[in-house]
């Protein structure tokens, strides 16, 4: 049984709290926030998105398994300690790029960037394992 308001308040919600959630993955590694804050707050878009529109409404909305989002996660952990590994530097050593973008200006990019992406994600898929699995059950 789904509600009409709570399904439109989703509508609306879902991509306000995704977009807050990337948000705070690009202001963790400055700012309070990164991927552990920004994956719940992915997943709690999700979640209300099931509660609104059915568990399988969400799992189509969310494109990609949760195990998957999971191994892709924590390949993207593996990978940001295995650049300074490369490089003759400790496991998980933060190396930094300065860049400019066209639509940004200088941007600062670095390992602790892909190691907060891979946390956010790890966060998303271990987060929307739990719920998914309980909502379906």
């Amino acid at each position: 049984m789904t509600s009409t308001i709570l399904t439109t308040a989703t509508t609306f919600l879902h991509p306000l709290l995704l977009l807050f959630s990337i948000f705070l993955l690009l202001s963790g590694h400055d700012q309070p926030g990164g991927g552990f804050a920004g994956g719940l707050v992915a997943a709690a878009a999700y979640t209300l998105h099931a509660i609104g529109s059915g568990v399988e409404a969400a799992r189509q909305a969310l494109r990609f398994s949760p195990l998957t989002l999971i191994g892709v996660g924590v390949l993207v952990l593996l990978s940001s300690g295995l650049i300074g590994m490369f490089l003759g530097r400790p496991f998980l050593t933060s190396l930094w790029m300065d860049t400019s973008l066209p639509v940004l200006g200088p941007v600062k990019l670095g390992t602790p960037m892909l190691f907060d992406t891979g946390v956010y994600l790890v966060v998303l898929g271990i987060t929307l394992t739990i719920v998914l699995t309980l909502a379906e059950g």
